[in-house]
């Protein structure tokens, strides 16, 4: 996924460069050894990754956590640092870090805690991770709004957003680079396109090493779109974007960008009490979708009775209401095309509300990667029933493996082998020895997949049933590096 795509160093670059240009003197022209089997590429750990952390509230009351976390390698064997900085000029670091397998955490109050951007390198950028985690008590925005940081793109799609009465969806795009971004946003209701009406969603600046929110209501004034999906791109430059969302009566919580589109999707990790859950689905080409939707719960997959379907339009979005749809058992969504010589490329996330009445609180789930060769989430708790950890295997069965860290204040690391399903979610709370202050929970495929996965955070206030959900994807901690056609030692001889 473009949007957790890290870097490599430019020395990583040089060294690919200079091997290139030597090889192509001696090497076929068909890229193949000299025994015509193709030349291997062998996989190493990235040597930089860079992150960008939206500004976590407007809220004066706001209690936020930042956390980071890189797994791999022991401490002893390289070096290498990971900074967290706030995303302005000048900035001093928030948080720091510098060794492998031991998270570190900071907090900030009140409505001026920063937005943040950072690097990683050596043996800290190989699965660099960071999550910030707010809570608010009272107030229009409250709830536990929580999103993993990502790194900096060029093109995010965000359904489930909304310019109806009672919902404020701003978009948070911080700029980490020296140079200004550009940024066009655009929103889709399920009409098509919404045109701006003094508004304008075009050529949107976002100074060097800044950050920016726009409402999206301010885009289209005068339209109430309950359910629209935005689309966000830049013409120059790159950002760092999120969504965050406060509906009045309901809830605060942050909506991350769907993964690219697919014509297969997986929405991980929807609560078991989950009084509403509403699907938002968007085709971004020319071609209509129609999607069978199934639910992977703990003892397969099911069709929601009334629900089996649903036809998206291409440049449309569209909305079916599956209510309380997990019933009591932590489940995954599973969207696929009814005819598979038939895929059209679909971005989707549900709106999911827990409790009821005053009571209300909700989250967002958007569709996710897989988890790959290894991913993690940081920002867990090790108090009972706080933290939740499902796993959903779509296709066929995979064994996973699961690891706790150590906390920010200590304990020993925890992992258990977990077997799942094909057409199935399975879940489990894992939590490390002794463990003190918040913890990261690394998930790395085994065998079979793919295997999609996302936590759910739980921290309850004044009976209401506060939580926010991430997904986990790939970390991308290694890259391939093409080795050399044939051996260029004979160069030096």
């Amino acid at each position: 996924m473009k949007q957790r795509a890290p870097l490599t160093l430019a020395a990583v670059t040089a060294a690919l460069a200079a091997l290139t240009g030597i090889a192509a003197l001696t090497a076929p022209a068909d890229g193949r050894a000299a025994d015509g089997k193709a030349a291997a590429a062998a996989r190493m750990p990235v040597e930089r990754s860079l992150l960008v952390c939206p500004g976590p509230s407007s809220s004066d009351i706001a209690e936020t956590t930042y956390t980071s976390f890189t797994p791999g390698a022991p401490a002893g064997e390289g070096k290498g640092s990971a900074r967290l900085l706030g995303a302005t000029k000048d900035a001093k670091p928030v948080l720091e870090a510098k060794e492998p397998g031991k998270p570190v955490g900071a907090t900030a109050n009140g409505a001026d805690a920063p937005a943040l951007t950072g690097s990683a390198d050596g043996l800290l950028a190989p699965g660099w991770t960071a999550q910030l985690t707010t809570k608010v008590s009272v107030g229009r925005a409250r709830g536990v709004l929580g999103v993993g940081c990502t790194a900096p793109g060029t093109d995010f799609w965000f359904p489930a957003v909304s310019t109806a009465k009672g919902r404020e969806d701003y978009v948070h795009l911080t700029n980490p680079d020296d140079a200004a971004a550009i940024v066009d946003i655009k929103l889709f209701g399920p009409d098509g396109l919404a045109k701006p009406e003094g508004g304008t969603s075009e050529n949107i600046r976002v100074d060097p090493k800044s950050t920016k929110t726009v409402l999206l209501s301010s885009l289209v004034p005068g339209a109430q779109l309950a359910d629209a999906t935005a689309h966000v791109t830049t013409r120059a430059g790159r950002v760092g974007a999120s969504v965050q969302v406060a509906e009045e009566g309901v809830g605060a919580d942050w909506l991350p960008a769907s993964t690219d589109p697919a014509g297969s999707l997986v929405l991980p990790g929807i609560p078991a009490d989950a009084a509403s859950v509403r699907l938002v689905a968007f085709v971004p080409g020319e071609e209509d979708a129609d999607l069978k939707v199934r639910l992977a719960a703990p003892g397969g997959a099911i069709s929601p009775a009334g629900s089996e379907q649903l036809h998206v339009k291409a440049g449309m979005t569209a909305v079916v209401d599956l209510k309380d749809l997990t019933r009591g058992e932590p489940g995954s969504l599973l969207l696929g095309p009814v005819d598979a010589k038939k895929a059209a490329p679909v971005v989707a996330a549900v709106r999911v509300v827990r409790g009821s009445g005053a009571k209300q609180e909700l989250g967002f789930v958007p569709a996710a990667g897989p988890v790959g060769t290894r991913a993690t989430v940081a920002d867990n708790r090790p108090d009972e029933n706080t933290t939740l950890l499902a796993l959903t295997a779509p296709t066929a069965d995979a064994k996973v493996k699961v690891t706790a860290s150590p906390g920010t204040g200590g304990g020993e690391p925890a992992s258990q082998e977990v077997t799942v399903k094909a057409g199935t979610t399975q879940t489990l709370t894992l939590a490390p020895a002794g463990a003190k202050g918040s913890y990261a929970l690394t998930v790395e495929t085994l065998s079979g997949g793919p295997v999609h996965a996302a936590r759910t955070l739980s921290l309850p206030a004044e009976g209401i049933a506060m939580f926010t959900v991430q997904t986990l994807s790939d970390d991308h901690s290694t890259v391939a590096v093409p080795r050399a056609a044939q051996d260029l030692s004979v160069l030096t001889r």
